[in-house]
């Protein structure tokens, strides 16, 4: 695979994972072509069990980058692939996401379909720098409606006949859309904070009132500093592009501070909003971008004369700043 390639691995066992791995990372090798293994411990003991000392001339990636924010690792990725293309290399990508470790069982969603939104949006954002990339999933570790997301968001698939293009992949932005289409799950009935931003000079209340908050439950500064912004960021995107007064709530649940801004405009998001830098798409706005980057997990919804944006920022991930 010497260009561009997005196919899911999806494996049930370890010995679909040896026939279906190893004769692409043998064909790298005998080319001397650049990979960059991102997996796991098990998987990684089978690639070296399987080529011994050649395994060293595969390059080892740190797994700990998907215990980023989800934002941080969607970037991570991006610039990396940017940097090889820059070089003038073609390095096939290996990944193993696990979406699991570090995470508190407390948090309150499904971070592993959120994750899939941004496996939707490679498709565009990594296919200009000609990189193959394989996703590693297991079905016995992961549920079946994640399995199936897999097989949507990606445009390849390895299978037991080699790589062949997947007649089930949807579009990013049709995909996207679609997941914008969820209703968000109602908020607590009382929350910790309920504030109306009616203008852009309620915006400093709104900004000092989160602070306290955050600051409240051992939030450090600089983690403070991201919620801050974030939150700041989609009211200010409410007052321009929606109708004001946009309602910010905020609330915990575990260890993750939630927050919400809804206005009344009812305009629909457009789907690949906030997945492209500003520099990269000059029509994109940064407010919807930066909430990606800072918030682990962002959420939208539109509905009748309602479009709400939510943010998760769980204690353990939001304090781990990107390698």
């Amino acid at each position: 695979m010497t260009g561009f390639r997005h196919a899911a691995l999806i494996v049930d066992s370890d010995e679909s994972l040896r026939h279906r791995l190893m004769p692409a990372l043998r064909e790298n090798l005998d080319r001397n072509a650049p990979v960059l293994m991102v997996v796991g411990a098990d998987t990684q003991r089978m690639v070296r069990a399987e080529f011994g000392t050649s395994s060293d001339r595969l390059e080892w990636g740190d797994t700990s980058a998907y215990n980023q924010r989800l934002g941080f690792v969607y970037s991570g990725f991006r610039s990396y692939l940017e940097a090889q293309h820059a070089a003038g290399r073609r390095v096939h990508v290996v990944a193993e996401p696990d979406l699991s470790v570090g995470v508190s069982r407390d948090i309150p969603f499904d971070r592993a379909a959120a994750y899939m939104s941004f496996e939707a949006m490679c498709n565009s954002a990594y296919a200009d720098f000609g990189c193959p990339i394989t996703c590693i999933y297991d079905s016995r570790r992961q549920p079946e409606q994640i399995i199936e997301n897999v097989r949507t968001v990606h445009n390849h698939e390895v299978t037991s006949d080699g790589d062949v293009v997947n007649d089930r992949h949807v579009p990013p932005a049709e995909f996207l859309a679609a997941r914008n289409g969820v209703p968000l799950p109602a908020p607590p009935r009382l929350t910790d904070l309920d504030l109306p931003v009616r203008r852009a000079g309620d915006l400093g209340d709104l900004a000092r009132a989160v602070a306290s908050w955050a600051g409240s439950r051992e939030f450090t500064d600089l983690a403070i500093d991201d919620v801050v912004i974030a939150v700041v960021e989609i009211a200010t995107n409410g007052l321009v592009h929606g109708m004001p007064p946009v309602r910010v709530r905020a609330w915990w649940q575990g260890d993750t501070l939630v927050a919400q801004a809804d206005d009344a405009g009812g305009r629909p998001l457009p789907a690949l909003a906030g997945y492209l830098a500003p520099g990269t798409d000059p029509a994109a706005g940064r407010g919807l971008w930066l909430a990606r980057q800072l918030a682990d997990v962002v959420s939208v919804h539109t509905g009748p004369g309602l479009t709400s944006v939510r943010l998760h920022f769980p204690h353990e991930v939001t304090h781990r700043n990107p390698a």
